[in-house]
């Protein structure tokens, strides 16, 4: 089959529109006999019936495993080289009291960076002690809950919070343990830290202003830093960032070393994952051997001793676990004219979510792929750009993948590896209504985030009373159960 035209260079057309590649798909997702897509033994039409779509289906075995993976990767690594690790789940990818839950029981932290990512971790029963709270603008208040939570770590991110953590320190008796996050210059995908002297965004400090900053911190009986903290970035598929990263980190603390003990580097995440079948993501034993590897040899260059080292993966963990199910609507072939070379058709598959769902696509033109959820099809692909029902021309669910030519109103359409930033990025545009959140495991389907339906959506408006709402005739609700 020749590509079409409209294509992006990296999409070939497919040898087989129906393959699920195990890059992009969680652990239990399979093909059953009949072609219905499954996951962890409950076929997509069976979730579609009993939950409503669009729905986040979840792996839930995927999340924990990916889980004990890391931390066991990182706990052999760095004891390799004489030290421990801590790894934290970067709760900002998705967070509920389930998740928060399962990866506690796999020994990991928790990194939270709001008050209300805070509450659902506490709600859930997570040991204070295990969390850390980021955030470039934590509220007197978040600073204060935190600190009389007993907070395992703060991670200062300005001048200022140092101040506002030790006075909160200070009222509740307690010794506050601080992280001082970083701008090292080092920036993720462009090599930019080559230039070293890109220090224009709004998270950390720089270096040159590190020493006094940690200081200041020491001057603090309430206060007692652990150490310095960076994150360079997101979805990343090399390890030289990283490694850029942690030589100018490990020679600041080496510096300094001679003000007081520093017993942990936290070098951040954004581990990437495959979206696409032409993604390769580094394999999360790899990552902890180039992280210990770097760290080792720059301690023993410097002559200190190997910290311990936090890390804080959260896509890497919850992002391939995930699938949002979708039902078509409407399908429309568009005659795109190309210069030079004739026109081409797109084809656009449009179904019952959409950015209010997965706005990353809107954000920042990722990249997904789609495969039909309810059967298999030897009709020849072709090109399909998934389009959500929202009043707005960016509302593309996936720009760009081959489905059978023969996808039709009413085939249920599954886009993979949504489980980072899919619902905890979601929104009410045009008042639709937030999907559930499922959880498959052994044969077994239940809600873990309860979907939204239009009563909730209504209950906010002052304007309206309680007994003016009712559901519409017909109107399900949605992923309740």
């Amino acid at each position: 089959m020749t590509a079409n035209p409209l294509a992006p260079a990296w999409l070939l057309p497919p040898a087989d529109a129906n393959e699920l590649p195990a890059t992009v798909w969680s652990q239990n997702s399979t093909r059953a006999a009949s072609g219905m897509l499954e996951v962890a033994g409950v076929s997509a039409s069976t979730l579609a019936a009993e939950f409503g779509t669009p729905l986040y289906v979840m792996d839930e075995a995927d999340v924990r495993v990916r889980a004990a993976e890391v931390r066991a990767c990182f706990d052999r690594e760095f004891g390799r080289v004489g030290s421990a690790a801590k790894v934290y789940y970067a709760g900002k990818a998705f967070l509920c009291t389930e998740i928060a839950r399962w990866v506690t029981e796999a020994g990991l932290y928790i990194d939270v960076c709001s008050g209300g990512e805070l509450a659902v971790a506490l709600a859930a029963g997570v040991d204070p002690a295990r969390l850390g709270l980021h955030g470039n603008n934590k509220s007197r208040a978040e600073i204060d809950r935190a600190v009389r939570e007993g907070v395992g770590v703060i991670v200062i991110d300005s001048l200022i919070e140092i101040e506002r953590i030790a006075d909160a320190a200070a009222r509740h008796s307690r010794v506050q343990p601080v992280r001082l996050r970083l701008n090292s210059g080092v920036h993720a995908h462009t090599h930019e830290y080559l230039a070293t002297a890109r220090e224009d965004q709004k998270f950390g400090i720089t270096l040159a202003d590190a020493p006094d900053a940690v200081a200041r911190i020491r001057f603090h009986d309430s206060l007692r830093f652990l150490g310095l903290h960076s994150h360079i970035g997101s979805q990343i598929f090399e390890s030289d960032g990283f490694v850029e990263s942690a030589k100018r980190l490990l020679a600041l603390h080496a510096e300094l070393l001679s003000g007081g003990p520093i017993p942990e580097l936290n070098l951040g995440g954004g581990f990437g994952i495959a979206y696409t079948s032409v993604d390769t993501a580094l394999p999360m034993p790899e990552i902890a051997a180039r992280f210990a590897d770097i760290v080792a040899s720059e301690c023993a260059r410097l002559g200190i001793p190997v910290p311990v080292v936090a890390v804080e993966p959260g896509r890497s963990i919850v992002g391939p676990s995930t699938f949002t199910l979708y039902q078509v609507g409407t399908i429309k072939d568009v005659e795109v004219t190309l210069p030079h070379l004739g026109t081409a058709i797109r084809k656009y598959v449009s179904v019952d979510g959409g950015m209010s769902d997965n706005i990353r696509t809107a954000l920042y033109a990722a990249d997904y792929s789609v495969r039909l959820a309810n059967r298999v099809s030897t009709v020849q692909p072709a090109l399909v750009r998934v389009a959500g029902k929202h009043c707005e021309s960016g509302d593309i669910v996936v720009l760009a993948d081959y489905l059978p030519g023969d996808v039709a109103p009413g085939d249920l359409l599954a886009v993979p590896a949504t489980g980072a930033y899919g619902w905890a990025m979601a929104n009410n545009y045009n008042y639709l209504a937030r999907p559930a959140v499922v959880a498959v495991r052994d044969g077994v389907a239940r809600v873990i985030v309860r979907g939204e339906t239009e009563a909730d959506l209504l209950s906010r408006d002052a304007g309206i009373r309680p007994d003016d709402v009712t559901a519409p005739t017909g109107a399900t609700e949605q992923g309740a159960r």
